[in-house]
């Protein structure tokens, strides 16, 4: 892990910046003090601390939004990956996530027995 101080001197922040593995916010060069930061530049003031920056960013507009995720399978999508996930499902004893893969890979392989598509 690498840490950073308050500001970077210009002439080094490119390397510094891509061997920094965990910071809420980075603030480039020696014109570019935390302040600036906590009041003027967007990012606001509310940062990680104690080590959560390894895990969270700083607070910012992107708190406050809401993000979905979509997904959408082919058949041959979840014939190829439907084994794999049945079989973690199992894993993690989760037998209904494993059964809702399960019927849906019979269906599909009785479609195909019976030329149906």
């Amino acid at each position: 892990m690498s840490a950073l101080s308050s500001y970077l001197p210009s002439n080094s922040h490119r390397i510094n910046l891509w061997s920094t593995t965990f910071a809420g916010s980075v603030f480039l060069g020696e014109w570019t003090p935390e302040s600036v930061g906590d009041y003027a530049s967007g990012t606001n003031h509310v940062l990680p601390t104690y080590g959560y920056a390894r895990m969270y960013g700083g607070v910012s507009l992107d708190s406050f939004l809401k993000y979905m995720t979509v997904q959408s399978l082919t058949e041959e999508g979840l014939t190829k990956l439907g084994p794999y996930v049945a079989a973690m499902a199992e894993v993690e004893g989760l037998e209904a996530h494993k059964r809702a893969v399960t019927l849906r890979l019979q269906d599909i392989e009785a479609r195909q027995v019976s030329g149906l598509r």
